[in-house]
């Protein structure tokens, strides 16, 4: 007979603290690489009216370095910082949470 809170499953249940501290890493990483998002997004307006270069030069057969960036740049620096974000919040997760499982435990494929 199994009463409430009891499990039998050797899954792993970190404290609320844990739990607590890792919520606030990951929001933290998250309002970062937000920041991070809006500043680039931000520097596209700001070079078009900045440098008159930026809109009127000719770079790669008859497109401007903003149209470039606009078209592929962008696209590209956004798979990097999302790709970034992901991979870091997903190791800071790990590594934050789920330990308790393996503290003083050989892993099982050792285990005979």
């Amino acid at each position: 007979m199994r009463f409430e809170g009891e499990t039998s499953s050797p899954e792993v249940q970190d404290t609320p603290a844990e739990v607590d501290a890792a919520f606030r890493t990951l929001r933290r990483i998250a309002v970062t690489y937000f920041i991070v998002f809006l500043l680039v997004l931000a520097a596209f307006p700001v070079l078009t009216m900045a440098l008159d270069w930026w809109t009127e030069a000719r770079v790669i057969r008859n497109l401007s370095p903003a149209f470039l960036t606009a078209g592929v740049g962008l696209y590209a620096v956004f798979a990097v910082i999302g790709i970034a974000a992901a991979t870091l919040s997903s190791s800071v997760e790990a590594r934050m949470l789920g330990q308790q499982q393996n503290l003083g435990q050989q892993p099982d494929a050792e285990q005979t």
